[in-house]
């Protein structure tokens, strides 16, 4: 299955954009997963093994919160497509949903200490919160890139800078939490204190996301004119491309929540020190911003798809090594630069390719519609996303795991490594697959 955009009679319109607004831009991502990277790396750890409740009524939670979150992804891109302000269609709710996104993301991080129905209300309640703030700021983030430039190696660039943003935040929050937990007294309050430092900081991200950028593509919102619901609709579920990228989106989201979210675990039980799981994200981080760092000129000269197939490829290889000894930490080490350095590939070029089926969708039907399409896609990896976490809960459940145990049963252990290195292997075969021509 091919996802090269047939786009020859699509005009792509130059627009170079400066140093400063790619880096205003990359700082949204990079505020967002100050959140995101949270609840990958540590949101699951902190609810089965902080707050003690059981990981198949987590995931079970996660599951259906997901879906539910889905219908405000295409609420918000109605909402994002309609907006007319002096700031454009999408900007302005940057600033809108930042301070509700950082409060709401502290108090997901304070589970009471209550019974179990009172932990799991709570849990529902301000997990699905952090969630519908997320969507309110990031699916108009999303739809951002395709309003900043209609240049497709502008807007490859533009993703570029975003992601390598993202994996920055990504890496300080997943290696510094459990120092600064530590630090901060080691305590379950201290886990809502290091996030409110760190949502602070995603507060001040989105204000300079918000200055440094600026919406160019339909710049008079008072001349453009709004697309119907249903014309919209109608002209997404028949743009191919859009459904096939949205497809490998949510594949992704899989393969990255059983990728970050199983690390901590991997690490207190199957190698026994709970701190290589800093070790580990840093391991896998830090080469993926390398190689996000110098990847433009394999997109140049090879295009996104076979960049694409080439990440799933180093990711596939990296799986198979440690197969040879999945217990030997420097091997678990070594595997875990490869694929960060594989995920690279794959992250480099994902969010270009939805902007990309903005252009094909305004060319084959005479609709564009930059925040339904960025929103139905976020539908697709929150999908993903909430069924990799939901397999997180049920293979851990299965395996009968009890966070408050210091010891597993054999299990619990072989659920871990299911999930760590089956499972995973089985997303990138997925992925390989639906890139056939």
């Amino acid at each position: 299955m091919s996802i090269a955009l047939k786009m020859k009679n699509c005009k792509a319109v130059t627009n170079g954009l400066s140093l400063s607004s790619k880096v205003a831009y990359g700082c949204g991502d990079a505020a967002c997963n100050v959140v995101w990277g949270a609840m990958s790396a540590w949101l699951m750890y902190y609810y089965t093994n902080v707050a003690h409740v059981s990981a198949l009524s987590i995931g079970t939670i996660m599951l259906l919160s997901r879906i539910i979150d889905g219908f405000t992804d295409i609420i918000m891109g109605i909402i994002v497509d309609k907006t007319k302000s002096k700031h454009g269609k999408a900007r302005p709710w940057l600033l809108r949903m930042a301070i509700p996104f950082a409060i709401a993301t502290v108090a997901m991080f304070s589970v009471p200490e209550s019974d179990n129905t009172i932990k799991l209300i709570y849990i529902f309640v301000t997990y699905n919160l952090v969630n519908t703030f997320y969507t309110g700021i990031n699916v108009p983030y999303g739809a951002l890139s395709s309003l900043m430039t209609q240049d497709q190696y502008e807007r490859s660039l533009l993703n570029i800078y975003r992601i390598v943003f993202a994996q920055i935040a990504n890496f300080i929050v997943a290696s510094m939490t459990m120092p600064l937990i530590q630090a901060l007294g080691g305590t379950r309050y201290s886990w809502s204190l290091a996030y409110a430092i760190f949502t602070a900081v995603a507060v001040g991200l989105f204000v300079i996301n918000f200055i440094g950028t600026k919406e160019v593509v339909g710049e008079d919102a008072s001349k453009r004119e709004d697309v119907p619901v249903k014309v919209g609709l109608k002209a997404l579920i028949t743009n191919k491309y859009w459904i096939i990228v949205t497809v490998l989106g949510a594949f992704t989201s899989i393969f990255n929540v059983l990728m970050i979210s199983v690390n901590t675990y991997y690490s207190e039980y199957i190698l026994n020190d709970v701190n290589i799981a800093s070790i580990l994200n840093s391991a896998y981080m830090v080469p993926m911003v390398i190689t996000l760092l110098c990847i433009v000129p394999l997109v140049k000269r090879i295009g996104k798809r076979y960049t694409n197939v080439l990440g799933w490829i180093v990711i596939l290889i990296s799986y198979l090594v440690l197969l040879i000894n999945p217990s030997n930490t420097m091997l678990v080490i070594g595997t875990s630069l490869l694929r960060g350095a594989g995920f690279a590939c794959v992250m480099g070029v994902q969010f270009a390719f939805i902007a990309d089926t903005v252009e094909y969708g305004q060319w084959k039907s005479n609709v564009r519609t930059e925040g339904l399409i960025f929103s139905a896609q976020s539908l697709g990896g929150k999908f993903g996303a909430g069924l990799g976490s939901a397999l997180v809960g049920g293979v851990l459940a299965m395996g009968a795991y009890d966070g408050a145990l210091s010891v597993q049963p054999d299990t619990a252990l072989m659920a871990i490594k299911v999930l760590y290195l089956i499972l995973p292997i089985a997303v990138a075969l997925i992925q390989l697959l639906l890139m056939i021509p």
